[in-house]
């Protein structure tokens, strides 16, 4: 793991960890000594929840076929299917955007070994 003057690879997590298992002790001591009055739970709303479930799993089923750059559009324009305020111009922009970022900071940025295009593409 390492100490403060050498640290190692296992330092930083270990530190993060402390640190959000401190946090999270907190939001539950707050959330057991405040007194509000009961509320009933909201009905949950099954077809945003598959919307966005099942977006998820097309993603990882698109991955390796599809690449990453449909996988992401195809995930953001699926899930953007569960907004009740749904735009196929803002679902597009989204999808545009998230593709970038994702290009930039998995590929470009870390060197994430994954497939960018289809394979038929990138053949």
């Amino acid at each position: 793991m390492g100490t403060a003057a050498k640290m190692g690879p296992g330092y930083f997590p270990f530190w993060l960890g402390i640190v959000l298992a401190l946090l999270g002790a907190l939001v539950l001591f707050g959330s057991l000594s405040s007194k509000t009055e009961e509320d009933s739970l909201a009905r949950w709303d099954i077809k945003t929840l598959l919307w966005i479930l099942g977006s998820v799993v097309l993603f990882g089923l698109l991955l390796k076929p599809l690449g990453m750059v449909l996988s992401v559009l195809v995930l953001v324009l699926v899930s953007s299917m569960a907004s009740h305020e749904f735009s196929w111009k803002g679902a597009i922009l989204n999808a545009v955007i998230l593709v970038l970022i994702s290009l930039g900071a998995f590929v470009y940025g870390i060197n994430l070994q994954m497939p960018v295009w289809p394979a038929f593409l990138a053949s």
